[in-house]
């Protein structure tokens, strides 16, 4: 089940964080907590941080239980450039009795740069081994450029919605670190190897995008050009109306209305 979304530090939902109900050897269903945390550089604070969350977020409102925390284990992703490892930091102080006991919490600490890049190609789950590499390698755009590439032949395997939802999370993400120019060689890399497979490339996906966008646009602002022609048609034919009115009415003379009104007698007399 998905944990409250209703707390958050950053506006958002958590969908990565998520409470399960599992069964013990009793037979007693339990709940217990998954949190998910991923850095890409170094954080001093990073357990105040996750302790916050989890007093917060992984609880039970019931009034009956002993205790309102749920057991939670957190997973740190880390994807930096420097070598750092919070845990073992943070137990570098204390005697060998004190290892995994520190934390009010279970947390383990994984490093992207430890799995291999081929335990990620030949990962079943694409968006896993995908996602790994582009976590991995999001500081080296040459090694990005020579393994993603690598996956087109597995992505034609996947549903096409599935595929093009993935190549546009992907560069987005890795837009926020390398920049748009790096999409550019990346597309380029995927053309060569994805054309061969009949994939779409990125490039081909982002311009499908556009070109929707535009297109939308486009009818966004020929409806709206079309509503104003009617107002201006509409508000034209009832200012002829009323002068016509009033010259039949004796009210103004047609000399008279077509001064007042902007309008040639033509107009006014219907001819």
């Amino acid at each position: 089940m998905r944990i409250p979304d209703s707390y958050s530090e950053v506006d958002d939902t958590g969908e990565a964080d998520l409470a399960f109900r599992v069964n013990v050897s009793t037979g007693a269903p339990i709940l217990v907590g998954i949190l998910l945390e991923h850095k890409s550089g170094r954080d001093p604070i990073i357990f105040d941080q996750i302790s916050k969350y989890i007093h917060s977020v992984m609880k039970i409102q019931d009034k009956s239980r002993i205790f309102s925390g749920i057991p939670t284990m957190a997973i740190i992703f880390y994807n930096g450039r420097d070598n750092w490892n919070p845990l073992k930091i943070l137990e570098k102080a204390y005697p060998e009795y004190f290892r995994g006991k520190v934390l009010p919490f279970q947390c383990t600490f994984v490093n992207m740069a430890d799995i291999p890049d081929n335990d990620c190609l030949a990962c079943e789950d694409i968006a896993t081994g995908m996602g790994i590499i582009a976590l991995k390698h999001a500081f080296n755009k040459n090694k990005l450029l020579e393994l993603l590439p690598q996956f087109c032949k597995l992505l034609n395997k996947m549903p096409q919605h599935e595929a093009s939802c993935l190549l546009e999370k992907t560069s987005i993400y890795l837009m926020e670190y390398l920049g748009k120019d790096f999409l550019k060689e990346l597309n380029m890399a995927f053309v060569s190897i994805g054309q061969k497979y009949g994939f779409v490339s990125i490039g081909d996906h982002f311009r499908q995008q556009m070109a929707e966008q535009l297109d939308k646009e486009r009818q966004q602002f020929e409806k709206k050009l079309a509503d104003e022609h009617n107002k201006l048609n509409k508000a034209e034919e009832e200012k002829i109306n009323t002068a016509r009115k009033m010259v039949s009415d004796q009210k103004l003379t047609i000399e008279e209305a077509s001064a007042y009104f902007k309008l040639s007698k033509e107009e006014i007399m219907g001819k």
